[in-house]
């Protein structure tokens, strides 16, 4: 069974930064595509990242592009999500998921096979 934690969330200032984590148990986590999507109160969920597991190629969103990097460190078994420059409109709940394959575009997110409890991100003066 495919288990994920994710962490890192919290409360952060505008123009602050956080680095989320993605920690997979019971499985090698480069054996899978890994994205990252996010949940505010009334709206959709929206896929915002992901990194290959074969060639780790990434792709973002152009809500967070330029703002956002996501990375692997295999040794460790954990995705990182790297947000820099934070604004209000990107408070949410995060969570990091496995998927079939990342799509070449962050608008054509496939569906995500399983994901963790999420962590909150909320950004505010």
């Amino acid at each position: 069974q495919v288990q994920l934690e994710e962490s890192g969330g919290g409360l952060v200032q505008p123009a602050g930064s956080l680095k989320l984590r993605c920690a997979a148990s019971r499985f090698a986590l480069d054996h899978y595509s890994i994205g990252w999507f996010r949940q505010a109160p009334g709206k959709e969920r929206e896929g915002i990242s992901c990194i290959s597991s074969s060639d780790g190629t990434t792709i973002y969103a152009d809500s967070v592009k330029g703002r956002v990097t996501i990375s692997r460190d295999n040794r460790k078994n954990t995705v990182f999500l790297q947000m820099n420059d934070l604004k209000p409109e990107d408070t949410a709940v995060y969570y990091c998921g496995t998927v079939v394959k990342c799509p070449t575009t962050a608008t054509m997110f496939p569906p995500f096979l399983s994901w963790g409890q999420g962590t909150q991100v909320t950004v505010s003066s």
